[in-house]
């Protein structure tokens, strides 16, 4: 929602408030003249003057917030468009088959977990962590922590 009409909203809650204190107010003050013998010098008026008191200002709170949200002007939203640069190929160039096949995979999913790799190229974990150390040293992947797994990514 949009902050005028929770300010609407609000607004409306008040007045709802202010009558239901209203109501109660008179519907107490009767029943303390009916039940009070003291009259007009009775201490239950006192105290319900200060509790009335009270609930307006608790009122009058809720009444500013929503004529604040009202008229309070609307935040702008600022849209950044990020512009992707090309990426420039990969060199496969001094390469071994099994690292270019690593490279390949990573290349079509965009983004594999090493487990995956290991069973799609049927490598150990060994096996397979050696190759992505080599082309984490030639900077053409990178592991990233996800959890107990890595994800292993093209290197930007």
């Amino acid at each position: 929602m949009k902050n005028r009409n929770v300010g609407y909203l609000i607004v409306g809650i008040a007045i709802v408030m202010a009558i239901i204190v209203f109501l109660f107010n008179n519907v107490i003050k009767e029943n303390i003249g009916l039940t009070c013998s003291h009259g007009p010098t009775c201490s239950m008026y006192s105290d319900l003057n200060v509790q009335t008191w009270i609930s307006l200002v608790v009122v009058a709170i809720v009444l500013i917030i929503g004529l604040f949200l009202i008229f309070a002007k609307e935040s702008e939203r600022i849209v950044v468009k990020k512009v992707k640069e090309k990426k420039k190929p990969i060199s496969l160039e001094g390469l071994d088959s099994r690292e270019r096949q690593v490279v390949k995979l990573v290349q079509q999913e965009g983004a594999i977990f090493q487990a995956a790799l290991m069973e799609k190229l049927g490598i150990g974990k060994v096996g397979l962590t050696r190759i992505l150390d080599k082309l984490e040293a030639k900077q053409i992947i990178e592991r990233k922590r996800r959890g107990m797994n890595n994800i292993v990514v093209l290197k930007d």
